[in-house]
């Protein structure tokens, strides 16, 4: 069981959750005192010892699914001697195998239903709400239709599409709806009959879903199959290519995230917090130790804040990363002594007065796209440009005290580059750095001309996800 454990944690970490050496023990002392029979319990325990944020329970759950599948479970049970494990592997094969399940390995319709009887069996577990019946149903349904075949590496989402795409679900919920409407012969309810139909379609999904899962686990291994369902967490999404579930989910990971990211910066700075020796108080506090030094003094040390000027390139290839870096850097602004923003597409706009008395980064950040000046020819990026125009209009404000971070692909749409702008950038600047979000692989390609500003740059930086960008914001200040 110990082996379990321990595997079962090094897939957390492979996905990206952190877990300690000490929470490895207390799971493992937790186990040691709750009742093993009880994979609910398991389940909440080994998440409390090892989750320390919300975002990363879908990624804990799948991996708990795999790890201690209910098969799997079972089995280990038996190894161990649980006093009532027999029980419960009964009740686990009855539920999940069910009698006359063929296990359909090797493809095509293998269930002992026919399509008439299995539609029928899975209509009256879900109206009589049997989980036991259910799941045998699910059962059958996955021997009937997905054809599953052993060591061929295919994802559980293909099985779990071909089973759905055959068990004709708007019909049996349009049967579970009706049937309660009939039932109550209310019509105020059959709205609410309608939701909890859908509800328990959901759970059919859930259970199909969880038998396939659980034969792929025996058929390649728990490892195995968990580096395929593996899910990212919000913090190593892709920004550039999210989709709309993952967008808010990273929204969500983003104020915690600046939070604590200003904690850290701030810390840091405080421990920074010591000028030279100031001679003439350490002599004074050495009069009462026989002049011997002991007790060192320090003068305060000289603000050393640095200064923020964000470039952004908010075209649709990257704005979505524009606006998270955006919303980042000001919500962490009071770690530096100034910050200033401008964004681009072929012209270019000072967007600072957005964020001034803001509260919420987010909200200024939603009003870039609207307000901002940023299109003076044909909407398409223009790196070139739009240096060449900062150049002439905010060059001066740039300082040795001065960081310029510029954020974009570099696809400039095959226009000049400008490349000097960035050489008179960097003299003036105390350092030029540049944010790509796109993979390293794709640079210079096409239209890309990274490479030609990179000389220029002290780093260019390949930045596609929360946790690139938090590392790198990290070191700025």
């Amino acid at each position: 069981m110990l082996n379990l454990l321990g595997d079962f944690i090094g897939e957390l970490r492979a996905a990206g959750i952190p877990v300690s050496m000490s929470e490895h023990i207390d799971a493992a002392m937790a186990m040691e005192v709750i009742s093993l029979s009880d994979r609910e319990m398991l389940r909440s325990s080994l998440s409390t010892t090892l989750v320390k944020d919300g975002d990363h329970l879908a990624a804990f759950n799948t991996a708990f699914e795999v790890f201690f599948s209910i098969r799997s479970w079972e089995s280990a049970e038996q190894l161990m001697g649980e006093p009532d494990g027999d029980e419960v592997g009964q009740e686990g094969a009855s539920g999940a195998s069910g009698p006359g399940q063929s296990r359909g390995e090797g493809g095509g319709a293998s269930s002992s239903l026919s399509a008439q009887e299995l539609a029928d069996l899975l209509f009256r577990a879900l109206r009589d709400g049997d989980r036991t019946a259910l799941r045998r149903a699910a059962g059958e349904a996955v021997d009937r239709y997905a054809g599953i075949e052993p060591g061929r590496p295919v994802g559980g989402t293909y099985y779990l599409y071909r089973t759905l795409r055959n068990l004709d679900l708007e019909n049996l919920e349009r049967r579970l709806s009706e049937g309660t409407v009939e039932q109550l012969g209310d019509s105020l309810v059959e709205r609410l009959a309608r939701d909890e139909a859908r509800s328990r379609i959901e759970a059919l999904k859930a259970e199909v879903e969880r038998e396939i899962r659980e034969r792929l686990v025996e058929d390649r291994g728990a490892e195995a199959l968990a580096k395929s369902v593996r899910k990212p967490l919000p913090e190593d999404l892709d920004v550039m290519h999210a989709n709309r579930e993952e967008m808010a989910q990273l929204e969500r990971a983003l104020r915690p995230l600046s939070r604590k990211l200003a904690v850290r910066l701030a810390r840091r700075r405080r421990r920074r917090r010591r000028g030279p020796v100031d001679l003439r108080h350490t002599v004074r506090r050495s009069l009462s130790t026989g002049g011997v030094p002991i007790d060192l003094r320090f003068k305060p040390p000289h603000p050393a804040k640095p200064e923020i000027f964000v470039i952004a390139d908010i075209s649709g290839s990257v704005a979505s990363f524009a606006r998270f870096t955006l919303h980042l850097v000001h919500a962490i602004s009071s770690q530096f002594s100034k910050v200033r923003s401008f964004v681009f597409v072929d012209g270019l706009d000072e967007v600072s007065r957005l964020f001034d008395g803001v509260d919420d980064p987010a909200e200024a950040v939603a009003r870039i796209n609207a307000e901002a000046d940023v299109i003076a020819f044909d909407g398409h990026s223009d790196y070139g440009r739009a240096l060449v125009s900062f150049h002439e209009r905010f060059a001066q404000d740039v300082t040795r005290r001065a960081t310029v971070l510029i954020l974009g692909d570099a696809r400039n749409n095959y226009h000049q580059a400008h490349a000097e702008v960035i050489a008179d950038l960097k003299y003036r600047a105390k350092a030029v750095y540049w944010l790509n979000p796109e993979p390293a692989s794709y640079w210079n390609s096409g239209d890309s001309i990274i490479g030609q500003y990179a000389g220029y740059c002290d780093r260019v930086i390949e930045c596609r996800t929360l946790r690139q960008l938090e590392a790198f914001v990290g070191e700025l200040a």
